[in-house]
C-alpha cells in the first residue's frame, strides 16, 4: 500500500459525500488481509511493512468516515491550511503563552463584541464569589441557544457545499471547484469559531 492518498487506498473519488457502509466494508476487508497473524511467519521486513500499511489504513478510515475530518483532508490535498490548523499561529501562541487568535467572521462581529463583554462580566463575578445577575445569566443562556442554532445552520450549509463539490469534481469544473473550496474554507473557520463561542458560554454558565 504505497499510496498515501486516503481516497486512493479505498479506490474512491475525492468526494465529500461517501457511501459509509461501503467504506466500512472495504476497511474491514483490507484489515483482515493485513492482520498480524497472517504475517507471523513472514520475514521481519514484511511484518513491518504490513504494520505500516495497517496503520495507514486506520488513519485513512478514521479520517474519511468523519465528514468534517474528510472535508479538512480534501482541502489539505488542495493545498489549503485552515486558520485553526495553522502551524505558524499555533507556534506563535505557544511561545507567547496565549490562546491562538481566530479571525472573527464579519457577520458575527457585533454579536461577539457584546458576548465578550458579558463573558468578562461573568468572569469577574466568579472571581469575587458574587451572585450572577439573573439578567446576565439569562442573556448568556440566550446567546448559547443562538450560537447553537448558528452551528446547526453551518451544518446545513456544509451539506449543500459537499453536493456542489462532488458535482464539480465529476464534471471537472475547475471554476466551480475553486468557488466551493473558498466557501468551504470560510464555513469551516466559521464553524470552528462558533464551536469555541459555545464552549466559552457553557463554561461561563457552569
Amino acid at each position: 500500500m504505497a499510496t498515501k492518498d486516503f481516497f486512493a487506498i479505498f479506490s474512491l473519488p475525492r468526494h465529500l459525500q461517501l457511501d459509509l457502509a461501503a467504506l466500512e466494508n472495504e476497511f474491514y476487508a483490507q484489515s483482515r488481509k493485513l492482520h498480524p497473524d497472517r504475517f507471523a511467519a513472514r520475514p521481519q521486513a514484511e511484518q513491518a511493512a504490513a504494520l505500516e500499511a495497517s496503520s495507514l489504513l486506520n488513519d485513512a478510515y478514521r479520517t474519511l468516515k468523519d465528514p468534517i475530518l474528510r472535508t479538512q483532508y480534501v482541502l489539505s490535498l488542495e493545498g489549503v491550511e485552515l486558520e485553526e490548523q495553522s502551524k505558524s499561529a499555533t507556534e506563535a501562541a505557544r511561545v507567547s503563552g496565549t490562546e491562538k487568535k481566530q479571525l472573527i467572521p464579519p457577520e458575527l462581529l457585533e454579536e461577539v463584541f457584546e458576548l465578550n463583554m458579558q463573558l468578562a462580566e461573568m468572569k469577574a463575578v466568579k472571581q469575587f464569589g458574587d451572585e450572577a445577575d439573573p439578567d446576565l445569566r439569562r442573556d448568556l443562556e440566550a446567546a448559547a441557544k443562538t450560537f447553537d442554532a448558528r452551528m446547526a445552520e453551518t451544518e446545513r450549509e456544509m451539506q449543500q457545499l459537499w453536493t456542489r463539490w462532488d458535482v464539480a469534481v465529476d464534471s471537472q469544473d475547475e471554476t466551480q471547484r475553486e468557488s466551493v473550496k473558498d466557501a468551504l474554507v470560510a464555513l469551516l473557520n466559521k464553524r470552528s469559531y462558533l464551536r469555541n463561542l459555545v464552549r466559552d458560554v457553557n463554561q461561563a454558565l457552569e
